[in-house]
């Protein structure tokens, strides 16, 4: 162990302790580590639980004696694999690799929030199998934060839940809401369910029975907006954008390709001409900004919604500086009570439905 640090309840507003599973991503303990080092700047009040393989973890940790200062480090026999089955994973990694542990910590209570740049389907796997889903949520979600002309807004799911039926639906609205009140610090914001038009007539049944009922909600700080197409996503009409996971994981897989053309389109056209390359020196500034807002490492850090403890999945192709951006949102996460305010929100949510739509608690 390094510089223990214990977790102390109730301290919430003097320490935030965050575990990684190091192994994790493209890249690997520099990466992560490095991240951790970027974001201890910024917040000096957090401490670290590392997990990983010692052999590659201690070399790299003794270059960033910050880091190693206010943490304690594991040693893990296995780590997950990036193409690895969510099944075999599990099987293999259970209790033993860096991933579990990470994730484990919140369970065991050493941890406020856990982060890896992993396997996606993995982390989402041991989450729900060791942390289990809150009361009320059936299906989990995973949450982005997505670019737009107005800032930022939370789109969910991008890739958990298959075809979400009208209560999924409906619950990752109360999801979203909450998490956007933590995150951008709005007592309202507003929620749209994306549809093939605004109109209420079309869509899929579960979306416009979800609307339906979404229309017919008055909770504090609940604020539904109606449907919303595609192109509203970078727009900012809403704060939080809700779909199922399919539909999700294209969008944001279809945002990311767009991205990166623009990117490649702009250094073509730069480097076209003489005069052009001269321009580009002119306005290198204003382009690096434009490519910080739009690249997906950059905006890092997928939110793991519906379970009993805050997960964040960070892009395996990121760098330590988007590393340091997903801790930075697990840090907010925690400080701003996401897991309180979803919950809140859920008991609320259930004092007011019919009694026709609430589970039968016959046997």
């Amino acid at each position: 162990m390094f510089g223990a640090n214990s977790h102390l309840a109730g301290t919430m507003a003097a320490t935030v302790t965050i575990s990684i599973d190091v192994m994790g991503g493209d890249t690997g303990p520099e990466m992560a580590i490095g991240g951790a080092e970027i974001s201890l700047i910024r917040h000096p009040n957090i401490r670290y639980e590392l997990f990983g393989e010692k052999d590659v973890v201690e070399p790299v940790l003794e270059k960033y004696p910050r880091v190693k200062a206010v943490s304690n480090f594991e040693h893990c026999d296995v780590s997950i694999a990036m193409d690895a089955k969510p099944s075999q994973a599990l099987r293999r990694g259970r209790k033993v690799s860096s991933m579990w542990k990470a994730v484990e910590a919140i369970k065991n209570g050493s941890s406020d929030v856990a982060i890896s740049a992993g396997n996606t389907g993995a982390l989402m796997a041991m989450s729900k199998f060791c942390l289990r889903m809150m009361a009320g949520i059936e299906r989990p979600a995973i949450a982005a934060i997505w670019p737009t002309l107005q800032g930022e807004s939370i789109v969910l799911d991008v890739g958990a839940t298959i075809g979400a039926d009208a209560q999924q639906l409906i619950d990752f609205s109360l999801m979203g809401s909450a998490m956007a009140r933590a995150l951008f610090d709005l007592n309202n914001p507003t929620i749209g369910l994306l549809n093939i038009g605004v109109e209420e007539v079309k869509g899929l049944d579960e979306i416009k029975t979800a609307g339906a009922m979404l229309r017919e909600l008055t909770l504090p700080g609940f604020n539904y907006h109606g449907f919303v197409e595609g192109d509203d996503l970078g727009k900012g009409t809403v704060d939080v954008v809700v779909t199922e996971g399919f539909t999700g994981n294209i969008a944001l897989k279809s945002a990311e390709g767009t991205a990166k053309q623009i990117g490649e389109y702009l250094k073509a056209a730069m480097n076209r001409t003489l005069i052009a390359r001269i321009g580009y020196l002119f306005a290198k500034q204003a382009f690096d900004r434009l490519s910080d807002k739009m690249d997906p490492r950059k905006v890092n850090g997928g939110v793991f919604l519906g379970m009993n403890g805050v997960v964040i999945k960070s892009h395996g192709g990121t760098d330590a500086e988007g590393f340091a951006a997903a801790i930075d949102l697990g840090y907010d996460m925690v400080r701003n009570e996401l897991l309180k305010k979803i919950s809140h929100d859920l008991e609320n949510y259930e004092q007011t439905r019919p009694v026709a739509e609430q589970p039968s608690t016959e046997s």
